[in-house]
């Protein structure tokens, strides 16, 4: 079953909604979120703590993902988590 949903941030003054799914697998789950038309996946870790993961095959040439605008969504999704 996958839910789908918003995740809101405040960044640089601005808030933002990005839209997100969330699949299970297994026993586990990721978060697939559209950060501006690239999909970027978000696994927990061992210690249940948020990795990215980006497909570079998936990736627009000469695109860069603003690492600071993804660490606000990684503490964003561990504040409604944990």
């Amino acid at each position: 079953m996958d839910d789908t949903f918003e995740i809101p941030v405040k960044y640089k003054g601005k808030d933002l909604h990005f839209p997100a799914r969330l699949q299970t697998i297994g026993y586990t789950h990721r978060i697939e979120v559209d950060l501006y038309g690239q999909q970027i996946f978000l696994e927990p870790d061992e210690e249940r703590n948020y990795r990215a993961i980006l497909d570079p095959a998936a990736t627009q040439p000469g695109t860069t993902v603003d690492v600071e605008l993804l660490k606000e969504i990684v503490a964003a999704i561990e504040t409604i988590v944990k």
